[in-house]
């Protein structure tokens, strides 16, 4: 049975593991290490959920806000336990909480290869936007893992 919940920190190492696993993650070693995780956590501690199957983390998402807009950081479910509704039972819980927080738009960036995840957001209802230019640079270095879809 496929229990959701708020995300803590006592949960990092298995979700690091799913991600790990997870061919298609975007991970770096600042943002998504420990204390990376904590520090979001900290900063949203509401707004990010694990699906659990009998102890085990099999789905998580980190989503936080700035006070005016949403964001979904990561979304991954185990391979093994995808084309279940646990990816939209995640998203629908931090849909929630964020709504409880008063905010009312929510973005996601996902590497334009990946066609899963695409194809699951736009299912999701979150539209693609192009209009607008995405950018951004790094203030400190970040290593990335080998990802296919990860592009710097």
């Amino acid at each position: 049975m496929i229990t959701i919940r708020v995300m803590t920190i006592e949960d990092y190492d298995g979700v690091y593991s799913l991600w790990d696993n997870t061919p298609e993650m975007g991970i770096n070693s600042t943002d998504d290490s420990r204390e990376g995780i904590e520090k979001y956590l900290r900063r949203n501690p509401t707004t990010s959920f694990v699906a659990e199957d009998n102890g085990e983390i099999v789905g998580a998402i980190l989503s936080g806000h700035d006070g005016r807009r949403g964001f979904i950081q990561h979304l991954t479910v185990s391979t093994a336990c995808r084309h279940q509704g646990i990816g939209a039972k995640l998203v629908d819980a931090i849909m929630q909480a964020l709504d409880q927080e008063g905010i009312s738009k929510v973005a996601i960036l996902t590497f334009k290869k990946n066609l899963n995840a695409n194809a699951f957001w736009e299912k999701m209802g979150f539209a693609l936007r192009e209009d607008v230019n995405y950018r951004n640079k790094s203030i400190q270095e970040l290593s990335y893992r080998d990802n296919p879809f990860t592009t710097r």
